[in-house]
C-alpha cells in the first residue's frame, strides 16, 4: 500500500486505538497505512481487540471486518517472542527506574514495535516515554498530529 504523498512506511504497527481510528475512518489513519508498505498489528492487540469485541453489542461484525483486514496481503500479525519479550524487559525496567511506568499491553506493544523496526501509529500519549520507539500520535478530529521520536 502505497502513495505519491508523503513518506512511504516500511512497517507501520498500529496498536488498538489506531485500528479502531481506522474502522472509523479517521483520514490521518487512513493515510498513513496509504503509505505503508507493510502494515503490523502486534498479537496483544489482537488480545485487546478481542476483548473489545466480546464486551461490545457487535462481536460477530467486528469479528469479520478484523478477520478480512488480517488476510490482506500487506498486513501481518506480529507474535509474541522471546525477542520481543526482552525487548519488554528492558522497556518495563527502564520506565519502572524512570517512575514513569505505563500500562502494561502498552509496554508489549511497544515491544512488538520495537522488534519488527516498524513506526507505531497511536492516539495515546504514554507511549512517548519509550526511549527508542518510533511513533506518530495522532489526536482524534483535529487537524494537526504530533511525529516523534525518542531517539
Amino acid at each position: 500500500m502505497t502513495d505519491s504523498g508523503g513518506d512511504i512506511f516500511d512497517r507501520l504497527v498500529l496498536d488498538t486505538s489506531a485500528y479502531s481510528h481506522f474502522r472509523a475512518g479517521h483520514p490521518h489513519v487512513l493515510d498513513l497505512l496509504a503509505r505503508a508498505a507493510t502494515v503490523v498489528i502486534p498479537a496483544t492487540v489482537l488480545g485487546e481487540l478481542e476483548a473489545a469485541f466480546q464486551l461490545g453489542r457487535r462481536d460477530r461484525e467486528n469479528r469479520l471486518t478484523l478477520a478480512e483486514f488480517l488476510v490482506e496481503s500487506f498486513v501481518t500479525v506480529w507474535p509474541t517472542t522471546t525477542a520481543v519479550a526482552r525487548h519488554y524487559g528492558r522497556v518495563f525496567a527502564g520506565l519502572k527506574r524512570a517512575g514513569t511506568p505505563i500500562p502494561v499491553n502498552d509496554v508489549w506493544i511497544a515491544a512488538a514495535c520495537l522488534d519488527c523496526d516498524g513506526r507505531l501509529v497511536t492516539f495515546d500519549r504514554d507511549f512517548e516515554r519509550i526511549p527508542g520507539l518510533e511513533f506518530t500520535v495522532l489526536v482524534p478530529h483535529a487537524p494537526d498530529s504530533f511525529d516523534g521520536s525518542s531517539s
